[in-house]
């Protein structure tokens, strides 16, 4: 089995919030590689890395960081392949990763989720995938007809909850 997504993090602080697209490609059973690596403080392997990840059968990078959040950018400047940022909540309510991330110049894109919005970005980058994958496709319509599922029943449940003033 060969990797096709790298999930990549600044610090493995950022773990308990990436963990979610990394279980997201578990249950979709899409191959993936996580590693941390930091724009500041390792820079020549975030090189490295950017610049051998299609060939070495990466094709979606999902990059999460906070505060000083230039990992996806960096990414971004040094391949092709789709880079979706991750921005995390390490300081200012994460607007200052959000800001750094989806503030890119002109031919350097960045597809930006939410704060600490990395199911997102799991979901966005299977989407990707889903092009050229009909298996993938059909795991991530059933994932999506399965949240619709959820909220009908939860509507159904909320019929039974009583209140004086409640119609429905």
């Amino acid at each position: 089995m060969k990797a096709i997504v790298s999930i990549i993090m600044g610090s493995t602080s950022d773990l308990k919030v990436m963990e979610k697209a990394a279980a997201f490609f578990d249950e979709m059973e899409i191959p993936f590689e996580i590693n941390a690596l930091s724009a500041h403080r390792t820079p020549d392997e975030v090189e490295k890395f950017a610049k051998n990840a299609e060939n070495n059968g990466i094709k979606v990078i999902i990059a999460g960081a906070g505060m000083a959040a230039h990992l996806p950018g960096v990414i971004a400047s040094m391949t092709t392949l789709p880079v979706i940022g991750v921005p995390i909540n390490a300081s200012l309510d994460g607007m200052d990763a959000l800001l750094a991330i989806v503030q890119m110049p002109p031919g350097i894109p960045v597809a930006t989720v939410g704060i600490n919005g990395a199911l997102n970005a799991g979901i966005l980058a299977a989407q990707m995938l889903a092009f050229g994958d009909d298996k993938i496709k059909e795991k991530v319509r059933k994932y999506k007809n399965d949240l619709k599922k959820k909220i009908v029943k939860a509507n159904e449940d909320l019929k039974s909850v009583n209140y004086k003033y409640k119609v429905n």
